[in-house]
């Protein structure tokens, strides 16, 4: 590639939820079927796809037809599995991606997934229009000749009908999440509203007006982002390894990379210094590779390194002269906004810098500190600082995966482990045991000024009639714990628990539904209980009134117990 380009192509990320067809799509551009080889239907790895500018033209007619002047020398498209790699196309100042199209299935609106991806787009501040695709689902849908809104408007009424319906409803909850959004064809001012797009990958329809949209918004607001500088830049994908070669797959989305180059890659010490050995770049249209000496932006490669130990998905890389200690100090800056830590909070890990990245802004999002972060798998010392943190707040004792496991052989004992593919999920649930864990937290310390208990005495099993009384009893409600001053029904005091057995071994507390031995000092079994039913524990009326006022906190058998002993103590 020359070394004259100035413009480089837009990096167009194409995501949304799972099965809504995202790689229908780029197959409708690139004339293939790989939805039909991916496992499932699914994308199992990103895929990009270069995309010239003749295969533009080609596609949209409207181009030449309105003698419109391209600039850009065509697009790479980026295909990503759900939300999951989406979040590892990032760089310094944001979002890898210069645009993003976001594909909605018409019938299904807006999904977990989709809503991830619609905050990550907002956090990394990424343009993007809407695919709203499978229009060929609508009953009865027809394809008219003429243009998209000329078929749009063309449908019978029951159609068109279903087809207002679903976009009224998809922009109402496109505006819950603070976008607002019109068709395309109504939009005056790009930069105020979402364009939507209406089509169908399986059919066709709408995917020339898709790439015009698409066209416009780069040729409007990219050209100043897409010119190329001095220095290659670039981001890992993948490290992998195939018969041919050990190779980084990666995105070169600025600058010119050469053979022999010297290149620095972020790392969380020091930088990995290397040297480009070979570069390979992807085809126009096609999933292979050739052999290059140069390639400019911006661009899918795969590339053999002097050094790669160490090197991690997600991590960013670029050229290097003269400039080692300047590089370092941008790398430093970089992973240290990327992983500012908090002096107490949670712990975080995922597979990769960029999902870490993404993990974090969306738990900071969510008011949640994080005390320690890091990529791999969740291993030992992850857990020894998770089981710190029970002695100092036990909401932060939990360690939050995204695609991560584990390690083999781990226990983790007390501390809570939340994993999961999916970033809306994982906060989702976060925040859902936070919510009771704080219930409970703030229960038991009400609960350590005083307990709410109903015991049933159990007369057929008396294991000693005095000198301590122990017999059994069963906890109907509340909880029982040692020291506990009991009352019977007519509100005279029966004594103090000194000892509770369970299943014959010596417990501190007892549970709702458990059936247990108690010792009572000082009580004659035989005179003092044999005609005693039910047992309550002791409250005074301040100890009363602050659980009437938490009851919110207390379940319904204990909210019964409290109005019970209300009625004996006559609060």
């Amino acid at each position: 590639m020359e070394k004259q380009i100035k413009i480089r192509q837009p990096i167009v990320t194409v995501v949304g939820h799972v099965d809504h067809g995202k790689t229908s799509i780029l197959d409708r551009f690139r004339g293939t079927a790989v939805q039909k080889e991916e496992k499932g239907g699914i994308t199992q790895k990103i895929s990009y796809t270069k995309f010239p500018l003749d295969r533009i033209k080609e596609m949209c007619p409207l181009i030449n037809g309105e003698g419109i002047k391209l600039d850009i020398p065509g697009f790479l498209f980026i295909d990503t599995p759900g939300h999951a790699a989406f979040t590892n196309l990032r760089k310094r100042g944001g979002s890898l991606a210069d645009l993003a199209i976001l594909v909605v299935s018409i019938k299904e609106g807006i999904k977990p997934q989709t809503a991830e991806v619609l905050q990550i787009l907002r956090s990394y501040k990424t343009p993007f229009l809407i695919a709203f695709n499978k229009l060929d689902s609508l009953s009865g849908w027809k394809q008219h000749p003429g243009d998209l809104k000329n078929s749009i408007e063309s449908q019978a009424l029951h159609v068109s009908d279903e087809f207002q319906e679903a976009l009224l409803t998809f922009q109402g909850a496109l505006s819950g999440h603070g976008f607002d959004s019109s068709l395309y064809y109504e939009i005056d001012d790009f930069r105020k509203k979402i364009a939507i797009v209406p089509c169908s990958a399986r059919t066709g329809e709408g995917m020339s007006e898709l790439l015009y949209v698409l066209c416009g918004l780069s040729q409007r607001f990219l050209k100043e982002r897409l010119e190329i500088s001095k220095e290659a830049k670039g981001v890992v994908l993948e490290v992998k390894k195939d018969k041919s070669m050990d190779y980084i797959e990666s995105i070169l989305y600025d600058g010119i990379l050469n053979v022999g180059d010297n290149v620095a890659i972020a790392s969380f010490g020091e930088p990995i210094m290397s040297k480009v050995r070979a570069i390979e770049e992807i085809e126009p249209l096609s999933f292979k590779y050739h052999s290059v000496k140069t390639v400019g932006a911006a661009s899918g490669l795969r590339i053999s390194l002097t050094n790669k130990e160490g090197v991690l998905p997600g991590m960013p890389f670029q050229t290097v002269d003269n400039n080692v200690e300047e590089v370092k100090k941008l790398f430093r800056k970089e992973l240290s906004g990327a992983l500012s830590l908090d002096k107490e909070g949670i712990i975080v890990k995922a597979d990769s810098l960029g999902s870490l990245d993404a993990l974090i802004t969306l738990l900071r999002q969510s008011n949640i500190k994080i005390v320690k972060a890091g990529i791999g798998n969740i291993s030992k010392s992850d857990l020894v600082s998770a089981k710190t943190n029970l002695e100092i707040n036990a909401l932060d004792a939990v360690i939050v995966g995204f695609n991560v496991e584990l390690e083999e052989g781990l226990e983790k004992g007390e501390v809570k482990i939340f994993t999961d593919g999916v970033i809306y999920k994982l906060i989702e649930n976060l925040q859902d045991w936070r919510g009771k864990k704080n219930e409970e937290i703030e229960k038991e310390r009400m609960m350590g000024l005083a307990t709410i208990c109903k015991l049933e005495v159990l007369p057929k099993f008396v294991f000693r009639n005095s000198n301590p009384a122990i017999f059994g009893v069963r906890v109907v409600s509340g909880r029982l714990r040692a020291g506990l001053n009991l009352i019977d029904d007519k509100d005279e005091d029966v004594g103090r628990v000194k000892g509770i057995q369970h299943d014959k071994e010596s417990v501190d507390k007892a549970i709702e539904g458990q059936e247990i031995a108690i010792s009572l000092p000082g009580v004659n079994f035989e005179r003092r209980l044999k005609d005693t039913r039910y047992l309550y524990s002791n409250l005074s009326a301040k100890q009363f009134n602050e659980f009437k006022k938490n009851k919110d906190l207390l379940s319904a058998s204990e909210i019964r117990t409290l109005q019970e002993i209300a009625g004996i103590k006559k609060f």
